[in-house]
């Protein structure tokens, strides 16, 4: 089976690992996000997708625009079954859809129509989900409303957060993908129109959102920062510093002042007043400065928060 592989980020890379290692696939080019320089405009880096598809000396495909000429032209020369999407960060165009002698597939990390989008994780761990899950679905032109081949649970668990629970859907996807897709080239499948009634949509996240807005319930916060544990991070602003939170509990003290005012700090942490239970934050960092734990906090920066 003949496979153009479309993705960007490291998940996306393993699942087209996986693929590489299969008996019954051939991989014949794959489509990814062009070079971007790192901070501070250093080197171009490549995608890991990228990587992995030049350490297999597999054809790559880094378009700006995937309805150029030329690329369309590279594209046709492949005889492929199957375009499989993961991770891509770009819409795919109606030709490309119907490149694949089979169909489109597009896995993605929720159970469709719920959290159609860029941020299906970060949404599920923000709601404050208990279970999400990975869809296949043979892709159309409206963005993951295609009808579903296939779809798997996963769990959520109360310490999850954005990298674990990204990992957890990824193995999930490793496991399933052999599975789905010879039932797709055997026809072995029942297609299903997605419950538009039910779909949800979810945004592209942006740096902003990790400002903490400690108007809110604690368990809200708490959930934010489980769901921005990767990137954007969450942040709060202090006597005019943005401090990143790299930990964060909610306290079984019930706010005791104005949301947002600080009302305690020790060694355990800094305890903040929230709409109803206190938060702790356990780690931080200041700009440009290295991590630290609440007790390195309390013996360098006491004046600071007091």
């Amino acid at each position: 089976m003949n496979i153009l592989f479309a993705g960007t980020p490291e998940n996306s890379s393993q699942i087209l690992k996986s693929l590489i290692n299969m008996e019954n696939i051939t991989v014949k080019g794959v489509i990814s996000q062009p070079d971007k320089r790192g901070k501070r405009g250093s080197k171009l880096n490549e995608s890991f997708v990228s990587k992995v598809a030049k350490e297999s000396s597999i054809p790559i495909f880094k378009e700006n625009d995937l309805n150029s000429k030329e690329f369309i032209d590279n594209i046709n020369k492949l005889d492929i079954d199957l375009l499989l999407v993961v991770a891509f960060g770009e819409i795919i165009p109606d030709w490309l859809l119907s490149k694949p002698n089979l169909m489109p597939i597009n896995i993605h990390f929720s159970l469709l129509p719920k959290y159609r989008g860029a941020s299906p994780i970060q949404s599920s761990l923000i709601n404050g989900d208990i279970e999400t899950g990975i869809t296949f679905i043979k892709m159309n032109a409206s963005l993951d409303a295609g009808q579903t081949i296939a779809s798997f649970k996963c769990n959520i668990l109360e310490n999850d957060n954005k990298i674990t629970l990204e990992k957890k859907l990824t193995e999930l996807s490793i496991e399933k993908i052999n599975e789905v897709l010879i039932n797709v080239q055997t026809n072995n499948i029942n297609l299903l129109f997605q419950d538009e009634d039910a779909a949800s949509y979810c945004k592209k996240i942006n740096k902003a959102d990790g400002m903490i807005n400690f108007d809110q319930p604690s368990k809200l916060i708490y959930d934010t920062f489980r769901a921005y544990k990767e990137w954007p991070e969450t942040t709060f602003e202090y006597k005019n510093k943005l401090i990143k939170i790299h930990g964060l509990q909610i306290s079984s003290k019930q706010s005791e002042g104005d949301p947002g005012t600080i009302a305690l700090f020790d060694k355990t942490g800094i305890y903040i007043n929230t709409v109803d239970l206190m938060i702790v934050i356990t780690h931080l960092q200041f700009p440009n400065k290295k991590s630290i734990s609440s007790i390195d906090a309390f013996n360098s920066y006491k004046d600071f928060f007091t």
